[in-house]
Formats: C-alpha cells, sequence, structure tokens
C-alpha cells in the first residue's frame, strides 16, 4: 500500500444541472412514498424508476412507475394513466428550492413533461414473483454494489471528497441565508480538493478548484475569490492548507449563464460524485430516482452500512465491501471483503458476520434500514455517504448501531 501521494475529488453543487435532474427525480421517489403512505396503499408496492432530462427551459420525466390510484387519472379512453399535474408541482418547487429564476431556466416558466408508464410486467415478474417462491423480494435487476469506509475523516469517509462536499455545501447554506455578496452567487458550481497523504494519513490540502456561478455580471475571477475563500477555508476547518497551496477559482473568468441552460443535465451522470469520490470503486449504477428494490440503490446503502460499521467496531481501518445480485434472486450471488492490510481479523471470517447479522436480500435492506420512506431528496446533492442520520429516518446506512452485533457474530 502507498502511504505518500496526492489524491483529488470533486463535488457538484445542488445547481449543476445533473444534479437538478437527480433531485427532480427524488422528488418523484419521495412524492408517490408520500402519497401511498397518505392513502393507505402499502409502501412496498411502491415501484418507481424516474430518468429526468433538463435543458433550456424545459424538463422531460420519464421511466416506470406503479403508482397509488390518487396519482392517476382516466384519459378519454376510460384507460388509467399517470397524472402529471402532481409530479410537475414537484419539479417546479425543487427548482425553485435550488434557486433558479434566471430567464432561461426559471421555476415559474420552465416547460416540463411527465412521460412516465406503468412499470414492466417483466420486470415487476422478476421482483414480485420472487416473493412468492422464495418468501423474499427479488432484486430488481443484475448488478454489483460497493461499499467503502476509512478513519480519514470524523463520518468515516475519504478526505478529498468529504471537504469538496463540504465547500458547496457551505457556500448553498450561506448563498440561501443571504449572506452579504455570498448571496450574489447562483446555484450552479463544483468543486476539486487535491489532498497530500504522509504515512497514509490526509495532511494537508495542495489545491483547491472552484468554479462558481455568480448573478453579477461585473465580478472576475479575483472577486469571486474574495467573496468565498473565507467560506473555503470555514468548511476546511480541521484540514490544514499548504503554505503553496494552489487555488482556482473561477479559472476561465465569468460563470454567469448556469445550470440547465448553460449545459443539458440529466439524472445519474455524477455517480462518482454521489459515492467516494474515486477512492473506492463503483459498480455503475445510479441512485436517484429509483425505489428500493433498485439493488444499485438499496445494496449500495447497505454496503456502505456494513463497511462503516466494520470500521467504526475497529475490525480494520479500511474496508471496502462488493455484493452481486441476479435479478429475481433474493439474496446476494457474493459478499467480498478488503480490508486493504489495515484488518484485525481476516476477511473471509468478516464476510461470514455480515451474513450473519444482516439479511441482504432486498427486502430485508428495506426491513433493516427502514427505506420505504420519502428520504430521498436530500440525498441528491452533496453525496449518499457521509452525511448525519436523520430523525425522519433518512441517511439510516450511516447508523453504527451493528458494531455491536458485528462484534458478537465474530465471537461465536
Amino acid at each position: 500500500m502507498r502511504t505518500n501521494y496526492f489524491f483529488t475529488s470533486e463535488s457538484v453543487s445542488e445547481g449543476h444541472p445533473d444534479k437538478v435532474c437527480d433531485r427532480i427525480s427524488d422528488e418523484i421517489v419521495d412524492l408517490i412514498y408520500r402519497e401511498a403512505v397518505k392513502t393507505g396503499v402499502d409502501p412496498w408496492s411502491v415501484r418507481i424508476a424516474c430518468e429526468t432530462l433538463a435543458t433550456t427551459n424545459r424538463v422531460v420525466i420519464a421511466g416506470e412507475v406503479r403508482l397509488p390510484p390518487s396519482l392517476m387519472k382516466m384519459d378519454k379512453n376510460g384507460n388509467e394513466i399517470v397524472n402529471p399535474s402532481r409530479f410537475k408541482s414537484a419539479a417546479r418547487r425543487a427548482i425553485r428550492n435550488i434557486g433558479y429564476e434566471q430567464d432561461g431556466f426559471h421555476w415559474k416558466t420552465v416547460r416540463i413533461d411527465v412521460l412516465l408508464h406503468a412499470q414492466s410486467a417483466h420486470i415487476a415478474q422478476g421482483v414480485d414473483n420472487a416473493s412468492d417462491r422464495q418468501g423474499d423480494e427479488g432484486a430488481g435487476d443484475q448488478g454489483i454494489m460497493f461499499g467503502f469506509a476509512c478513519r480519514e475523516t470524523p463520518e468515516l469517509m475519504p478526505a478529498p471528497i468529504y471537504y469538496a462536499h463540504r465547500i458547496l455545501q457551505t457556500l448553498s447554506e450561506a448563498r440561501k441565508a443571504g449572506e452579504g455578496e455570498v448571496a450574489l452567487l447562483g446555484p450552479d458550481a463544483k468543486s476539486q480538493v487535491t489532498v497530500r497523504y504522509h504515512h497514509g494519513k490526509a495532511a494537508e490540502v495542495t489545491s483547491i478548484v472552484l468554479s462558481t456561478q455568480h448573478l453579477d455580471e461585473s465580478w472576475d475571477s479575483e472577486k469571486v475569490r474574495s467573496v468565498v475563500e473565507p467560506y473555503i477555508r470555514e468548511a476546511l476547518g480541521e484540514l490544514p492548507i499548504s503554505d503553496d497551496c494552489a487555488w482556482y477559482i473561477n479559472p476561465t473568468g465569468k460563470f454567469v449563464i448556469g445550470g440547465p441552460d448553460g449545459d443539458a443535465g440529466l439524472t445519474g451522470r455524477k455517480i462518482i460524485v454521489d459515492t467516494y469520490g474515486g477512492a473506492a470503486p463503483h459498480g455503475g449504477g445510479a441512485f436517484s430516482g429509483k425505489d428500493t428494490t433498485k439493488v444499485d440503490r438499496s445494496a449500495a446503502y447497505a454496503a456502505r452500512y456494513l463497511a462503516k460499521n466494520v470500521v467504526a467496531a475497529n475490525l480494520a481501518e479500511k474496508c471496502t465491501i462488493q455484493l452481486a445480485y441476479a435479478i429475481g434472486v433474493s439474496q446476494p450471488l457474493s459478499i467480498y471483503v478488503d480490508l486493504h492490510g489495515t484488518g484485525k481479523i481476516k476477511e473471509d471470517e468478516v464476510e461470514k458476520a455480515i451474513r450473519a447479522t444482516m439479511d441482504l436480500s432486498p427486502s430485508g435492506i428495506r426491513r433493516h434500514l427502514d427505506l420505504n420512506k420519502p428520504i430521498y431528496a436530500k440525498t441528491a446533492a452533496y453525496g449518499h455517504f457521509g452525511r448525519k442520520a436523520g430523525r425522519d429516518g433518512s441517511f439510516s446506512w450511516e447508523r453504527l448501531d451493528l458494531v455491536r452485533p458485528l462484534k458478537q457474530a465474530l465471537k461465536s
């Protein structure tokens, strides 16, 4: 293992075009779960795979759904179809909350097309019929998912992605609070942080990149830096900034036209930002817009939960976990653990302990982490991992309540 090196990760803000799409897709997931509970529909029956595209004053929402009746309507031929009005309202609220009120992308005037349709009967069969045969839902698709944790930050995340997120979150909170000149920043932004590692520990930041939209056309790069630098330093508080750190703030100059008006966005294009910033493997599946029968989402959450608890239990300094699934099959085909040479116990013993402490079928994951809830819009920006578990059940995969069961399983 290398111990002295540099590593870089990037993040994007909630106003980045792709993140606007992730947010809309997850608002729709939340809408369907919320409406199911409100109308007495079993939330376990919810199915959604929703993709969003955004460009200049246009949003297109497409995908497959199984909806509560309250979100349906009859067409002129008496056939039940998706009622688009609630979905359009959810999208407008998301755009408004993000902060888009510019000529080329405004929450009031943007055209929204809803092209959702009923879930494929064959996909439904793979999930639902498996429950009849196996007693548990089958996975909604095949795939491999990874979870990761390490001791570089308080939230057991890699330092570069953790601090790249914190920079943008800090600026977003200040912008929305209307704090002085920072209120003149726009919603669209990207950050990048390079960390120097010494003896395997995050030692200092050696380069900082920030490109942020600004609403005052007279601002140049120097002006933007004067506005944002205090917030960047606040976000990096615990991690030293090297004396010769390279700062690249709006390096191309002006950045006034941003968001979907400046560049088209799509759901699921920021999967490395969503996870570990490239410091750990990624199975390739996006999270946003999917209910949790889709193991792209639920099993990735479970893998992070397991890896974090392994590290928190002091079984290793670093842990990667892979889970593999087949469509219609409930239990994972394989569980793989890598402790990166830092383990205090053998990997195969950890694999056995994992199987003993958590049911990793899709339904088992949903029960254990209580995932059938409207908790997903807040995951759409600043990472799905390394966040605080909420009282509403959000980010339940960040809890550390598996530490004791893992230790007990290893003793037995």
